[in-house]
């Protein structure tokens, strides 16, 4: 799903793109805004030609007085006009650009969400939440500096080199060449020196925030082992990493800040003296010069903060561009254009000459696979590490497609079908269960959205987990920590099995996960399996051979095949079979 980084006009061309087609959903506004910044704009340019007559007015004597409070009329309604259209631009930009943020946001989180279990198991949780905030915040600064500031700036830069070259061509020349040159170079400079470093420094910046993510989220495990030093000995290590690359863009930032600045004085220099010589040679008169010299200052600040806007530009072209990316990606499970819902009232799994492999593996965990779950029925699911136990699980759920053959549920493809209304059919309790830094009972109902609080006290009830949730300070709205750590082990379990409970569903996962708890607690979470198993189809992922001994029948995986399949009493009566192996493992020898 990854692809290699692009270069530095691809990205700027995809986030260019990115931002324009986020612009069109709010064109009319766009329009607006750039109507606004173009007309202060505008308001701005013919300031300096009344400053000019004012002054001339000014040294004709008092003959001219009314020429000059004309010209002084002139350049307030013009300086009003330029606060109230530029009041208005930005009144405007800010609900533009919040809908832009608040689009975004959503939108790279949808993508994230239905991104494969594979990507999220290769992926830093920290560094994706750090590409979607970093991104957001950058579609800021690229609004504010594309609308607000370069726009204006290339308004001004057009509409008084045009007024300069009209009146005096030699003056216009050079102004308008000097600042070709001066943008001309920014912007090289911009793309080809400060877009490399800022590339590097970027991504340091996202994996460390992945390392941070990384830590703290197993901050449970570096206690235990005392190696808070070693975490942060490897923080510092990519800290340093961060330092450096920022180092370096940093510093390139202030050459080329110095380097404009000597441009803009060179230029200034060469104006004046331009100006100067005009007025010399009887060409110009003082309000002549005066306009000249109003207006490059004004060119001049606006050039000046191109400089800077052009590299906040490229920096912000920069921090999009992974965000950007994951646009890019495509889900490896998607959707067909015609998938319905799927109408599930059995439970009925029938796995027809199912072919997987998973990635580019060249040899397939499952050929010609076919095993039929009767509706109701319990299955458990054993065998070594590997031998494809937990793959069949997800490929029920299509977590994974498969690459021949295909998988029914009460008849229905569920490549045909749509993954929100197969997963809702699908009540899952995994070996680890991971649960919400929310309440309890949020928790619980996560599988019924809006259900009674009757409805979850009673799945917390027959998941034998209401007692204990009533001990606690708040009861079910007591907050259960990131991922459930306030919460013991065997609490957790029972707050998952509740979950499984309120959702109702007909088909039934249970990655067994007793083996780490005592006894008393295991016999709890074991009658509260009993319990929910009951009228589902029920398939346990067994890890201890002890817990399957009641099923309706066991699958033996092996390699990918079904090896042994039947009841444990006949499985375990087999001399030489896989499963009598794995049980007098597990038993030390003895059979019961």
């Amino acid at each position: 799903m990854e692809t290699q980084p692009r270069g530095n006009d691809a990205a700027l061309r995809s986030v260019l793109s990115f931002t324009f087609a986020h612009w069109r959903r709010q064109g009319w506004l766009a329009v607006s805004l750039g109507l606004s910044v173009c007309l202060a704009t505008l308001t701005e340019i013919f300031a300096p030609v009344y400053a000019g007559r004012m002054i001339d007015a000014l040294t004709a004597g008092e003959g001219a007085t009314q020429a000059a409070v004309y010209a002084f009329a002139a350049m307030t309604v013009l300086g009003l006009a330029t606060v109230g259209l530029r009041h208005l631009a930005w009144w405007g930009v800010v609900p533009f650009t919040l809908r832009m943020m608040r689009d975004v946001a959503g939108e790279s989180f949808a993508r994230v969400q239905r991104f494969s279990s594979n990507w999220h198991a290769n992926s830093f949780s920290g560094s994706v939440v750090r590409k979607i905030t970093r991104g957001m915040w950058a579609l800021d600064s690229l609004n504010d500096v594309l609308l607000m500031f370069l726009l204006p700036s290339v308004v001004v830069l057009v509409g008084a080199v045009a007024l300069l070259a009209w009146r005096w061509p030699l003056i216009g020349l050079l102004m308008g060449a000097g600042a070709a040159i001066y943008i001309g170079a920014t912007v090289l400079l911009a793309t080809r020196v400060i877009a490399p470093a800022a590339r590097l420094s970027n991504a340091w910046d996202t994996r460390m925030g992945g390392v941070l993510a990384d830590a703290i989220g197993a901050n449970a495990v570096v206690k235990a082992f005392g190696a808070e030093h070693r975490e942060d000995a490897r923080l510092a290590h990519v800290v340093g990493k961060w330092r450096r690359r920022t180092w370096r863009t940093w510093m390139r930032f202030t050459w080329i800040g110095t380097g404009q600045m000597a441009m803009l004085w060179l230029l200034r220099a060469i104006v004046t003296g331009g100006a100067l010589w005009m007025w010399h040679t009887g060409k110009a008169t003082p309000g002549d010069v005066a306009y000249v010299l109003t207006t490059y200052f004004m060119l001049n600040g606006y050039l000046r903060d191109i400089g800077q806007h052009v590299n906040h530009f490229q920096r912000a072209v920069n921090e999009m561009e992974e965000m950007v990316h994951l646009y890019d990606l495509q889900p490896d499970v998607k959707d067909r254009p015609d998938a319905r819902p799927l109408e599930a009232s059995h439970g009925e799994i029938r796995v027809e000459h199912v072919d997987f492999r998973y990635g580019d593996h060249v040899t397939p965990l499952y050929q010609d696979l076919n095993v039929v779950i009767a509706a109701g029925e319990r299955v458990g699911l054993v065998g070594r590490s590997g031998s494809g136990k937990t793959t069949f699980v997800k490929l029920i759920q299509r977590l994974h497609d498969v690459t021949g053959g295909r998988i029914l549920i009460d008849g229905q493809n569920v490549a045909d079908v749509t993954q929100q209304s197969l997963r809702a059919q699908i009540a899952i309790v995994q070996q680890e269960p991971i649960l919400f830094h929310r309440s309890i009972a949020e928790n619980i109902a996560y599988g019924r959205p809006g259900a009674s609080m009757a409805a979850i006290e009673r799945a917390a009830e027959l998941a034998n987990a209401h007692d204990f949730i009533m001990r606690l300070p708040r009861g079910y709205a007591t907050l259960v920590g990131e991922r459930g750590v306030k919460l013991s082990g065997g609490e957790r379990q029972r707050v998952a099995i509740a979950r499984a409970f309120l959702a109702d569903a007909p088909v039934l996962i249970l990655d067994e996960a007793t083996s780490s708890l005592d006894s008393e607690l295991e016999m709890m979470i074991q009658q509260a399996m009993e319990r929910l198993m009951q009228g589902r189809t029920s398939l346990v992922i067994a890890h201890r051979l002890s817990t399957v001994r009641e099923m309706d029948r066991i699958l033996v995986f092996d390699r990918g095949r079904i090896v042994e399949e039947g009841r444990h009493d006949d499985l375990i009566a087999r001399p030489g079979g896989v499963y009598r192996a794995l049980f007098e493992h597990q038993s030390g020898g003895v059979i019961r």
